[in-house]
């Protein structure tokens, strides 16, 4: 049986960590904490171990983070 199997369309509940991830209730997708899309499990690349959220691509991230108050400001000169 493959991780996939008995899964059906549903949405997966994950533990994000560093650098990985642990299924806690199988499913096929997670949903992007910013824009709402379904992620394919075995697409999932980008997530905030902090918030605990997903995220369908390394700008929506990137935007998250910065809406966080993750990144330093930058100014431009």
């Amino acid at each position: 049986m493959n991780r996939f199997e008995g899964s059906g369309f549903r949405e997966a509940k994950i533990r994000y960590l560093d650098g990985d991830y642990q299924i806690l209730s199988a499913g096929s997708y997670v949903v992007c904490a910013a824009t709402g899309v379904h992620i394919p499990v075995d697409e999932l690349r980008y997530w905030s171990v902090a918030r605990q959220e997903a995220y369908v691509d390394c700008a929506t991230s990137l935007e998250a983070e910065k809406r966080a108050g993750m990144l330093p400001n930058q100014q431009v000169g």
